[in-house]
């Protein structure tokens, strides 16, 4: 091969290269591009550490269910998976029905409209967002409504994500992001107007103990929304591959354990929250949530290629290819949820914490 040839060669692939980099999938879309994935706040030489030590925990399952342990295997599990979320997903770490016409993003802003308004949430307003990731909600919301929103999220590589996107959203001044647990919220009593929350209470041990802070720190009267994960009326616990299937969530998502749908209301009214409503969103007339990773099979082999030549070259850490894999068979898991029916990512509740009586204070 000529000198020529060689060269037309080498611009070739070096420009296939900085198309799958640095164009696929632009910042201003996905929030991240594919040279710039790091473990978050990990290390970038104890990515593989941490992702083995991720995957031990399901070696001593009865260590996920210590509620002192569940903070830090989250907190790892978004350090891991932070970056490849928004670089293949998008800022908005969750799901929605699908809408005919309608993108993906659209669907997403629309779901989380949603949720907003089912809380009347109004301008000048002090909504509370548990679990609030990078923030897509959180900015859908505020631009929404005009609310002022505060987002917690114990992983900290989340909160300055979370600050710049809001600053490049020119909506900082309406979103506040702050680092901590939410069963241990740093917020005073009878803080917050309203709240919700966008599949993230699933990573709390017991559903009960994370309800009962969002009820301590809502305003009497105020009401609160949770899309919560659960498994369904389908769900057979004796079935092998209804286990099979829930288990393999479970363990590609952080989570402590699935609750079944009957045990939402139970959780809510227990804390002393009025269920007003109660719907799965993933039902019938919505259409398939599933769908959009159905058809991301095909950027995924893309994306893996794109993750495998990075690590190769020591752009990417090692261990963001097993992390990406991690979430590949993830995904097949939330799949064949999606189509058995036996899980369901948007088990809404709308709940209210109840008006003071003021006869009581007499």
């Amino acid at each position: 091969m000529d000198s020529l040839s060689l060269f037309c060669t080498g611009a070739l692939i070096a420009g296939g290269l900085y198309w799958f980099v640095c164009v696929l999938g632009p910042a201003e879309q996905k929030g991240k591009r594919a040279a710039d994935l790091s473990g978050g706040s990990i290390s970038a030489e104890k990515v593989q550490d941490n992702y083995d030590q991720y995957w031990s925990f399901f070696r001593r399952p009865k260590e996920i269910e210590t509620a002192e342990k569940v903070p830090d295997f989250v907190d790892t599990f978004y350090n891991l998976v932070t970056d490849i979320y928004e670089w293949g997903w998008g800022q908005s770490f969750h799901f929605s029905p699908s809408i005919p016409g309608k993108s993906h993003r659209d669907a997403t802003r629309l779901h989380e409209e949603h949720a907003v308004d089912l809380i009347e949430a109004k301008p000048g307003h002090k909504i509370l967002d548990v679990g609030c990731g990078v923030g897509g909600p959180m900015r859908a919301v505020a631009a929404h409504s005009r609310a002022n929103v505060v987002g917690i999220t114990i992983n900290e590589y989340q909160v300055n994500r979370a600050r710049q996107h809001n600053k490049k959203a020119g909506l900082d001044s309406l979103c506040e992001v702050v680092c901590g647990n939410f069963l241990q919220m740093p917020f005073s009593d009878e803080t917050f107007d309203g709240a919700y929350s966008i599949e993230a209470t699933c990573h709390a041990p017991k559903l009960e103990e994370v309800y009962a802070e969002i009820f301590r720190v809502l305003k009497p009267g105020a009401l609160y929304v949770s899309y919560e994960w659960v498994t369904t009326e389908k769900y057979v616990a004796e079935n092998p591959e209804h286990v099979e299937v829930i288990q393999g969530i479970e363990r590609g998502d952080a989570l402590p354990g699935l609750r079944s749908y009957a045990d939402i209301t139970a959780a809510a009214r227990k804390v002393g929250f009025e269920v007003v409503k109660e719907l799965d969103l993933a039902k019938p007339p919505a259409l398939p949530w599933w769908d959009r990773l159905k058809m991301g099979r095909i950027a995924y082999w893309r994306n893996h290629i794109v993750v495998t030549v990075l690590a190769a070259l020591g752009i990417a850490p090692k261990g963001t290819v097993d992390v990406h894999e991690m979430l590949f068979k993830t995904a097949d898991f939330l799949t064949r949820g999606g189509d058995t029916g036996i899980f369901s990512p948007m088990h809404m509740i709308l709940c209210r914490k109840p008006k003071v009586n003021k006869n009581d204070d007499a």
